[in-house]
């Protein structure tokens, strides 16, 4: 057999994936741990008037049911323990000093589950805030690290809880860089962003790259403190 007859007869390579075909979510339960704080409670807030099914984790179930009363659009409220077992996809919008034992605590109630970790390490002093380099590199790799058995992405960094929070703003206008290790999950998660009006999910590479990510935000503080803004980002070319 010669060359060109071998080439003539190996299998077609299949089409390359369109990179924005993205799977449906909307059927999906999303939790949010520290969802009664200012980023968590945006998201929350954002998810739900999207039409997804959003429940709010907080140490006290009562404090959490109380934020998703205010929040309304059927969002619910409890412990975190009780969010994580009930949710498909789990973002993690914890305060920084509390995440490492938040999730050591809730590691056999995340097996399984997507977790979307939004967590920005940030240090503050009268320059202003500054980046945290967590022992493991970046606050989604110690999620990945204390959390074996679940499937850690990390993506939500640069949203401003102002503008989450805001119910006279219809649209969001920022892109979400999304970050993990297999592809299926950071669709998903891809899929989640653009639920809201105004996002886009965009991957942005593995959890190995994760710190860079969380660390822009204290540039982005930088900004917001100069220009009085609410910045956001958006991934040109793309």
């Amino acid at each position: 057999m010669t060359s060109s007859d071998s080439a003539q007869n190996a299998p077609a390579k299949a089409p390359a994936k369109d990179p924005w075909d993205l799977p449906d979510v909307s059927g999906l339960v999303v939790g949010v741990l520290g969802g009664t704080g200012p980023q968590g409670k945006g998201l929350a807030y954002r998810l739900a008037q999207a039409g997804q099914k959003v429940i709010i984790g907080s140490r006290a179930a009562d404090r959490a049911q109380a934020a998703a009363d205010e929040l309304g659009h059927g969002v619910e409220g409890a412990d975190n323990a009780e969010t994580a077992r009930r949710s498909d996809i789990v973002i993690v919008a914890v305060p920084w000093d509390g995440h490492g034992k938040t999730l050591e605590s809730l590691r056999g109630e995340l097996a399984g589950k997507l977790v979307v970790d939004c967590v920005n390490p940030l240090g503050f002093d009268k320059k202003g805030a500054y980046a945290l380099k967590p022992e493991e590199g970046s606050a989604a790799e110690q999620a990945a690290a204390l959390l074996p058995d679940s499937r850690v992405t990390a993506a939500f960094h640069h949203l401003s809880a102002v503008l989450l929070q805001d119910p006279e703003i219809d649209e969001i206008d920022t892109d979400v860089m999304v970050l993990g290790e297999e592809r299926a999950d950071v669709e998903i998660v891809q899929a989640l962003a653009g639920r809201i009006p105004g996002m886009r999910g965009i991957f942005a590479g593995r959890l190995r790259n994760a710190h860079q990510v969380e660390s822009l935000v204290a540039n982005l503080i930088s900004v917001n403190r100069r220009y009085k803004a609410h910045a956001g980002l958006r991934i040109t070319d793309v």
